[in-house]
């Protein structure tokens, strides 16, 4: 199946499995996503990932392991909420001063910066802008 946008693709996936419960969800993995992946676990949102080689090289998927909170009756994901921002329809482009806050700094933004993909709070440490990808919290 091919997808138009699919960084939107891997946070509806990860939204979905969150609403279900589910301990971990899986899709294609590519560069942009195993970045995104790795920010979410420094930033706690997540308890890991990994890469799993498919049988053929180019059908790596990506897994990651959703991280909860609480005992299992009362169990609440980590993860409150995620947006896309910039889409292939409407690019999103942010300077370095009006890199958005989430939720007064309890939530992140992640940007593709010239530097590579980092949360805005990295971004404004380095005094780079770029595309703004999407908002975690």
């Amino acid at each position: 199946m091919s997808v138009n946008d699919p960084i939107a693709d891997m946070l509806t996936r990860i939204r979905n499995a969150i609403m279900a419960g589910h301990a971990s969800v899986s899709m294609p993995s590519s560069k942009i996503k195993v970045e995104i992946a790795r920010i979410l676990k420094e930033e706690g949102y997540i308890e890991g990932y990994e890469v799993v080689e498919g049988a053929k090289p180019h059908e790596r998927v990506l897994r990651i392991q959703l991280k909860y909170v609480g005992e299992r009756r009362h169990r609440r994901p980590v993860i409150s909420g995620l947006e896309r921002v910039s889409r292939p329809g409407r690019r999103i482009y942010t300077r370095k001063r009006d890199i958005p806050w989430v939720l007064s700094g309890m939530g992140i933004t992640i940007l593709s910066t010239p530097k590579g993909i980092m949360t805005g709070q990295r971004a404004r440490q380095l005094n780079v802008g770029g595309e703004i990808l999407c908002k975690v919290w």
